[in-house]
């Protein structure tokens, strides 16, 4: 009997490996040998990445509205203490969104935080 192997399944396996590897340099685009590892890495890189941009953009929030509470007198962890006891329920995202673009809408926080 003769041996039966699904090469439709298999071509189509490396057709969307090669797809993935669009772009790539060399023979990590065209070799299917290469491109597979190349692609796997790059996966696991997106996958480790979209975690990691979360947490930097947190520390960038928090650069952002440190610098400003400096700007008034405050610290960032005095700034976010007294914040927290306020009923002001602005996220980081939004005060480093004042601090940079709306300095004197982030000054009525500070002085609203600061009663």
């Amino acid at each position: 009997m003769p041996r039966s192997v699904n090469s439709v399944a298999s071509r189509a396996k490396r057709k969307r490996i090669l797809k993935l590897a669009k772009g790539y340099w060399g023979r990590r685009k065209n070799v299917w040998t290469v491109s597979k590892g190349a692609v796997e890495k790059g996966l696991t890189y997106a996958y480790r990445d979209r975690k990691a941009k979360k947490r930097q953009f947190r520390k960038l929030w928090i650069l952002r509205i440190n610098a400003a509470a400096r700007l008034h007198g405050m610290s960032y962890s005095q700034f976010m203490g007294k914040l927290g006891k306020s009923d002001v329920q602005l996220n980081r995202k939004v005060l480093a969104d004042l601090a940079m673009n709306h300095p004197d809408a982030f000054k009525a926080v500070v002085d609203q935080v600061k009663k």
